[in-house]
């Protein structure tokens, strides 16, 4: 398995390419946000760790960047700022899970190998309910004939809750498919992203699809 770290901090790059190298990966690294982009678009990567605030072009710059080339290697983030709002927008710009720091280096680890093991949408399928329709292989979103652009992670959320549409999906299925079972996202921000789906997917003169079942979870059904 072959990782790309992208931090400028040098003494963390180089503990954790040491410590990853002893867990018998292969890792590249890149000091800044320019090297570190070209390198995502030229190299064959299984995983990035990217931290948060780079020179020249930070992480979520980044991360917005690969996936609007449709480059969908798992990404783990890495940055100081760990409020709700900001673990938000970072996986909103991309990012498939978010670790702080300081950080153990085990936890790191795992959540490494979480990201590595996790399934990922890479079937041809159409999903549908209502007037909703999604094509996961083209990953493109419709109600009623109009567009709709989500965030990578609204999309997954999404198609999450369409393949189980009619039962319930509690808090801790979508935090163990999506950001892993090591992962520490609490429930305010599974919250907002459902907020923002809401937003985009139920908007005004639709039936609304995405209820909330008080105490156990959300449901999808017309």
């Amino acid at each position: 398995m072959k990782i790309l770290i992208i931090e400028d901090d040098c003494k963390i790059a180089a503990f954790v390419q040491k410590g990853l190298q002893e867990e018998g990966f292969i890792v590249d690294c890149a000091e800044d946000g320019d090297d570190g982009l070209y390198l995502c678009e030229q190299g064959n990567y299984d995983l990035l760790i990217i931290d948060w605030m780079l020179p020249k072009c930070d992480g979520t710059k980044i991360c917005e960047r690969l996936r609007r080339q449709k480059i969908v290697t798992p990404i783990l983030m890495l940055t100081a700022r760990n409020s709700v709002e900001d673990r938000v927008t970072g996986l909103e710009c991309g990012a498939d899970d978010y670790l702080g720091k300081p950080f153990v280096f085990s936890e790191l680890v795992a959540r490494v190998r979480s990201l590595l093991r996790r399934s990922s949408y890479n079937f041809n399928e159409n999903l549908t309910l209502d007037t909703l329709e999604i094509n996961v292989a083209k990953r493109t979103v419709m109600r009623s004939g109009k567009t709709i652009t989500l965030t990578t992670k609204e999309f997954d959320i999404l198609v999450y809750m369409l393949l189980h549409q009619g039962s319930i999906v509690t808090h801790t299925q979508l935090q163990e498919k999506l950001w892993g079972i090591n992962a520490c996202s609490s429930s305010n921000v599974i919250n907002v992203f459902i907020h923002h789906l809401r937003q985009k997917i139920d908007t005004e003169g639709e039936n609304q699809l995405i209820k909330t079942i008080r105490g156990s979870g959300y449901k999808m059904e017309a």
